[in-house]
């Protein structure tokens, strides 16, 4: 069986289009994931994992999540990068309202359904850091059928929105990290508190970011063995 295949796509919105970055499975179609970005924007990593899980069966569709403000971002994982990364996503939650960042998220998840790749499965969005938090917003006001969301800051502060959640979740926590506290986490299981489709996994020894083996400042290497196979277990149950 041929390897996993990778394209651009551009998506149009009302005032505009951004490109993102596809990945194909080796049979060509599955169902579909909306992969959401670190701070990083579209990088090694992002196009890393989108390969991980193109071999793994599924459409990955990874957009420009920063092309208001910063299109095209690419960022290693040093400490420029980090300092950098900081900048912009200051600048895209200054410069770019809440309503306008959904819908840019929404048109993703819809042009991930409208491709002839994903035609009659189900599609679901994954995300990292503050995609973490973005995949959060995706499922709370758009239809994604799952929803992976790892160590995602801010989620704390948008409780409100977690009854608008219809699909399943699953979500990952560090036990140290520093962005997340523990009471933090405890208040998000209480809001899906009775959700028998929401699940909450938290890894004890590890901080922020553990799951990205290219930033050794942060990685965890058996903490992003463990959290990954349950990812795929997961998704494997509930995008079939």
């Amino acid at each position: 069986m041929p390897a996993h295949t990778e394209r651009d796509e551009t998506i149009e919105v009302n005032d505009g289009a951004f490109r993102a970055h596809l990945a194909l499975p080796p049979a060509g179609s599955g169902p579909g994931l909306l992969l959401l970005q670190e701070i990083f924007g579209v990088n090694d990593f992002l196009r890393g994992k989108a390969a991980e899980l193109a071999g793994l069966g599924y459409v990955v569709l990874a957009p420009d999540v920063f092309w208001r403000v910063e299109p095209g971002l690419d960022l290693p994982h040093d400490e420029a990068a980090l300092e950098k990364g900081f900048a912009v996503v200051g600048r895209y939650q200054a410069e770019v309202d809440q309503a306008t960042k959904v819908a840019d998220l929404l048109a993703a998840l819809g042009h991930l359904r409208s491709l002839p790749e994903t035609s009659g499965r189900k599609v679901g969005v994954i995300g990292y850091c503050l995609g973490g938090l973005l995949a959060y917003l995706v499922a709370a006001e758009g239809d994604p059928d799952a929803c992976v969301s790892y160590y995602g800051s801010g989620i704390a502060n948008l409780l409100d929105l977690a009854g608008h959640i219809e699909c399943p979740v699953l979500s990952h926590f560090g036990g140290k990290d520093p962005y997340i506290p523990a009471d933090q986490v405890e208040r998000i299981k209480q809001a899906f508190e009775g959700r028998d489709d929401v699940t909450v996994r938290v890894e004890p020894d590890a901080g922020h970011a553990f799951e990205n083996l290219l930033a050794p400042q942060f990685a965890v290497p058996e903490a992003a063995r463990r959290s990954f196979a349950a990812t795929t277990e997961w998704l494997a149950a509930n995008l079939a």
